[in-house]
């Protein structure tokens, strides 16, 4: 019986690299690579060896008679993608790991950030070189968009920081954490100590909808509140308030489907995971009972992933509607079988009445809990009343015959809510001492190489990895070859004896960092904050409970 790929794959391609048959695609080097939802193996082609599901990091690879329930649907998804991507599994050429001429000596290279970009950027540099490597991370705990990023109830995506800890670990590492680039240490001084840096930062910031009423107390960007369910110490634990019975997420990707899932989610169920405690509290007094997904263009150009959208249709005590429109109703029937349209057959159409409960989209949502996905409405205006939202203003879309936004009808509505997320992608922000490309929110590079805007000219040792440089696109597995083109790039520009000689050593710049950070954390600390997150977490039958402040990792770390 063949294997197949389910809903929690994290695309990095460890499975590609095992497969004796090489049944499994799209492969990194072929175009298709990155931009499909998941992997998918070939149920003609698979021998039933088992290697793959051995070397997946998350646990997403599993036989296909062992499926159940929701499940069961990935043994046709994996089959059906090679219905229209017909494969002959042919071998490409051999690659090689790379290595570096003995006689350049030991070099040493920062990286800044320590979430999955970093950690496969330090992975690829302790597997080809003998690099002395230095991680830094502003917060006093590890993992970025996986610690902080990742939905709690996905647990077996977390997994896939397992295979950091031994990077993590290296003798050759040195670890940094709870010091800010640009804050405590400025980017000449990282320069002045290492051959090399690599910012690893990802996009923190939100993109804005630039309408009226969006700075109202109850508007939160998604960051904040995926922050806030994942205990991220810079979100207080007040920052959402969940009294009201309808929400509204504006976006249709896989971060808002987290949202609308999250909220809508039996407590009972997170109660098992790594949720914030004091999210599960709120969770535990909320009033919400609908999520509505709000949509500028149609269903044919959703951004949710097929995967992450079956798992939402599935949701137990949650009703999946589609509000109503001729626009939408004549995409789901004339959608083709694998396109984003499709997932949304046999859902029920609600008018908006419907959706919005009895009157209408500004009266009380009705009785049970649901998630209504609504398409073609653009936010014009957030609504308040005693200081807090109260509504959001939406208007018609027009669309051009490509589905893509050409203006608004001029037909308005408002939504009745209590609070307003907005999920509309993120923003790299400009870090201190490294040019910034405004228009596409990333440091300015070439490939993975930094580069001065005005010339043209890469800075010289100084790279870029992840978000930071492709901007916010691709999962947590989309880096692995983020990383290894970053790395590539360092080590041709190491052989090609142009990345500056730093006038300072490793021994010197952790003085400079006692002097400038008597607080900054290490290994050892970041051993303590786990072993004592654990211990927690084993008290009450889940994984590990969260410290959600600095004191509190800081608390941790000194009692090792």
């Amino acid at each position: 019986m063949a294997y197949a790929i389910t809903r929690t794959c994290c695309n990095d391609a460890s499975c590609v690299s095992v497969c004796p048959v090489n049944c499994i695609h799209p492969t990194p080097e072929e175009p298709e690579f990155g931009t499909t939802d998941m992997l998918y193996i070939d149920p003609q082609a698979c021998i039933d060896c088992g290697a793959c599901a051995d070397a997946c990091p998350v646990d997403a690879v599993y036989p296909v008679d062992r499926l159940r329930g929701p499940d069961v649907v990935f043994g046709d998804l994996n089959r059906d993608w090679y219905r229209d991507h017909p494969n002959d599994h042919a071998w490409g050429a051999p690659g090689f790991p790379r290595s570096l001429p003995g006689e350049l000596g030991t070099l040493r290279i920062a990286v800044v950030g320590t979430g999955p970009s970093a950690g496969y950027t330090a992975q690829e540099l302790l597997r080809c070189t003998s690099a002395e490597l230095t991680m830094i991370d502003r917060l006093p705990v590890t993992g970025g968009l996986l610690r902080h990023g990742v939905a709690p109830d996905h647990q077996s995506t977390k997994r896939i920081a397992e295979s950091f800890a031994s990077v993590f670990h290296d003798p050759r590492l040195r670890m940094h954490l709870n010091l800010e680039v640009g804050t405590d240490v400025t980017h000449e001084e990282l320069a002045a100590h290492h051959h090399a840096v690599v910012y690893a930062v990802g996009a923190a910031a939100d993109r804005r909808l630039g309408v009226p009423g969006e700075d109202l107390p109850g508007s939160l960007p998604a960051t904040s509140f995926v922050g806030w369910y994942n205990a991220d110490p810079t979100v207080p634990a007040d920052a959402v308030e969940l009294s009201a019975e309808r929400v509204v997420v504006v976006g249709n990707g896989n971060v808002a489907v987290d949202i609308a899932r999250i909220l809508l989610t039996d407590p009972d169920r997170l109660a098992v995971t790594d949720i914030a405690d004091h999210a599960l509290a709120a969770l535990r007094r909320s009033r919400v009972r609908e999520v509505v997904l709000l949509a500028r263009r149609g269903p044919e150009q959703a951004a949710w992933t097929a995967p992450e959208f079956l798992a939402l249709r599935r949701l137990p005590g949650v009703e999946l509607v589609v509000e109503d429109h001729p626009q939408v109703r004549a995409a789901i029937e004339a959608a083709a079988p694998d396109s984003r349209a499709a997932l949304l057959a046999g859902l029920p159409l609600v008018r908006t009445g419907d959706a919005g409960g009895e009157g209408g989209e500004g009266a009380r949502p009705g009785p049970g809990r649901r998630i209504v996905l609504r398409f073609l409405s653009t936010p014009v205006e957030l609504t308040g009343a005693d200081g807090r939202v109260t509504g959001l203003t939406v208007e018609r879309t027009r669309l051009t015959g490509d589905g893509v936004p050409d203006g608004t009808t001029g037909e308005r509505e408002t939504l009745r809510a209590g609070l307003v997320v907005r999920s509309i992608g993120h923003r790299g922000v400009p870090l201190p001492g490294l040019p910034f490309d405004e228009r596409t929110g990333t440091v300015a590079r070439r490939g993975g190489r930094v580069v001065d805007p005005a010339t043209g000219q890469a800075l010289p040792g100084v790279y870029v990895v992840g978000w930071a440089k492709r901007g916010p696109s691709g999962g947590i597995g989309a880096n692995r070859a983020c990383a290894r083109e970053t790395v590539d790039a360092l080590l041709d520009d190491a052989v090609s004896r142009v990345l500056p000689e730093p006038p300072a050593g490793r021994a010197e710049f952790e003085r400079l960092v006692r002097r400038r950070r008597p607080d900054a954390v290490g290994l050892k600390e970041l051993r303590a904050v786990d072993r004592a997150e654990r211990e927690r977490g084993a008290a009450q039958g889940r994984p590990r409970v969260k410290l959600a402040t600095v004191a509190e990792l800081l608390a941790a770390g000194r009692r090792r």
